[in-house]
């Protein structure tokens, strides 16, 4: 029996194949995989080549390209990309929503809270939660727009279903009064899945399909895979769609400082839009 190691190093990238498929990979959702990754992208498409039995990665390329479906390159995206998250997670952020950025959902009729990046889905979810639990007044009136690229992580946010350790470090009163007993862990609730919006969207194109403006947009560990120009070009849009006065979260291991842009900086990983900027 030939072990998975030797199976993997079965597909060898070639330079040029290598260099084929990150001009494609920034081209299409603008992630960088920059020199040096030729083994990530190796480990992460070689069970892919397997699967379709096909002899190299410039074959496995040409199959993502011709697929009519655009099925083939949802795949891809999903193999290239981490969809690493949990609930609750950079909790100051949370802490926030109901300090300083209160005022600014208040003021909203009907708030909606974009989570632009949503992955599996505890990012939405936190934020439904918490609204419901430390603002009733709002979290009774909010809904949270989740987007993500992968069609594969937002399958399996809509159904709401995580082990118990990805819900483990979350108070037990949070797990009780949010959360169902389900199949080898816990399922949200239906009143908390009701305030979240589950849509594909790729934030390296225009987004047309997104017109509203928020209070509040969490596009948090994302831009970590983005050169400048394309940071710029997603927080222009994204400053687009906040209200007068939204606020914009990013990761902590992000920073708009070296970018031309038009949102101020309030703390570390927080931007509000500029007094007077029209988007």
């Amino acid at each position: 029996m030939v072990s998975s190691t030797a199976r993997v190093d079965y597909y060898r990238i070639e330079p040029v194949e290598f260099e084929r498929i990150t001009r494609f990979a920034y081209e299409k959702f603008g992630v960088l995989l920059g020199p040096g990754k030729e083994e990530l992208v190796t480990a992460r498409l070689a069970p892919k080549l397997r699967k379709l039995g096909l002899p190299n990665f410039a074959a496995y390329l040409a199959h993502v390209e011709r697929d009519p479906s655009g099925l083939a390159l949802l795949e891809l995206i999903d193999a290239l990309t981490t969809n690493h998250t949990s609930f609750f997670r950079e909790e100051q952020h949370f802490k926030f929503l109901t300090g300083p950025a209160l005022e600014v959902l208040k003021a909203a009729p009907a708030p909606v809270i974009w989570s632009a990046a949503c992955s599996s889905g505890e990012e939405p979810y936190s934020i439904a939660m918490w609204l419901a639990e430390y603002a009733p007044a709002i979290g009774s009136r909010l809904k949270v727009l989740a987007t993500d690229i992968s069609t594969k992580v937002l399958a399996a946010a809509q159904k709401g279903e995580y082990p118990m350790e990805r819900v483990e470090p979350m108070p037990k009163a949070f797990q009780a009064k949010y959360f169902a007993p389900g199949a080898g862990g816990l399922t949200v609730r239906p009143e908390v899945r009701s305030r979240v919006e589950f849509r594909r969207l790729n934030l390296v194109e225009p987004m047309t399909a997104v017109t509203q403006k928020f209070p509040v947009i969490f596009c948090r560990n994302v831009m970590i895979y983005f050169d400048a120009r394309t940071q710029e070009r997603l927080v222009a849009q994204l400053a687009e769609r906040l209200v007068p006065g939204g606020y914009l979260f990013v990761g902590h291991s992000e920073s708009l400082a070296s970018l031309t842009q038009p949102l101020k900086y309030i703390q570390p990983a927080v931007y509000r839009q500029m007094a007077g900027w029209k988007g």
